[in-house]
């Protein structure tokens, strides 16, 4: 016999790769409360790395940005980020809560060979050379080199106390998705499924549920009456029972006098 006869087997678990940006904690705190025999592990990837990661097997889910292969991948998307510029704080920018592209025509903008928005044209004018990434993108926009415009979680995840963002209202928005290898919907994909969903532990749709064992009821003691029916009619003192009324005056009572003739 060998030591790894022994040797107990790992419980199963769940790769959930995201991409900068995404925010997983709400859900992994869910499954963490419904399913703590499941360890849940987590998977950063950049965003233009979400699809070979999920192809390889590295990761049995992502949350990822659209659009992805649907020839491959099944997904559901879940929300769409607003869109902003970020700006030096002493930009006349900063001067407004929001801005269109129309009022960034004339600046220089950064685009970012990792830019995850899906432009027809980018917006401003085109600076000399693209940054690589969109962290080397901020640092230029921090030394003063024109603007950048990102989804706001990416904005939010290179805060930076010099710099500051705008809402850009007619950008085009980056839609975070679950998606998944089609060929490979496993029972916990089904359960990760459920929860980005809001549907309950008991809900019907996804994965069933074991039924709770309902608790044992305890015999009546010996003796003890059973309570009427809700509803049922209770029986009126001097009704008949069994054939026989009840009464001091029926039941051993005193006879009158015969009346005199």
């Amino acid at each position: 016999m060998t030591g790894t006869e022994n040797t107990p087997t790992p419980p199963p678990s769940f790769r959930l790769a995201y991409v900068p940006g995404a925010t997983p904690a709400k859900w992994v705190r869910i499954w963490n409360e419904r399913l703590p025999e499941t360890p849940l592990a987590l998977v950063p990837v950049a965003a233009d790395e979400a699809s070979d990661v999920l192809r390889r097997g590295d990761a049995d889910a992502g949350l990822v940005r659209l659009p992805v292969d649907r020839t491959f991948f099944s997904a559901i998307p879940l929300y769409t980020e607003t869109t902003v510029v970020i700006v030096p704080k002493d930009h006349v920018v900063a001067a407004v809560e929001e801005v269109t592209l129309a009022d960034l025509a004339d600046e220089i903008v950064q685009h970012p060979l990792d830019d995850v928005l899906e432009w027809e044209q980018p917006p401003g004018q085109p600076a000399f050379e693209r940054p690589a990434t969109t962290a080397d993108a901020i640092e230029l926009v921090a030394a003063g080199v024109g603007l950048l415009v990102v989804p706001q979680s990416l904005a939010r995840l290179h805060h930076r106390r010099d710099l500051t963002y705008r809402t850009v209202t007619d950008a085009p928005g980056s839609d975070i998705a679950l998606a998944w290898p089609q060929e490979r919907t496993t029972d916990q994909v089904e359960d990760f499924i459920g929860i980005v969903r809001g549907r309950t532990v008991n809900s019907s749709r996804g994965r069933t549920q074991a039924p709770a064992p309902q608790p044992k009821k305890k015999p009546a003691p010996a003796g003890a009456r059973k309570a009427p029916a809700r509803g049922a009619a209770r029986p009126k003192p001097g009704a008949k029972q069994g054939g026989k009324q009840q009464g001091s005056k029926q039941q051993g009572g005193k006879r009158g006098k015969p009346r005199k003739k």
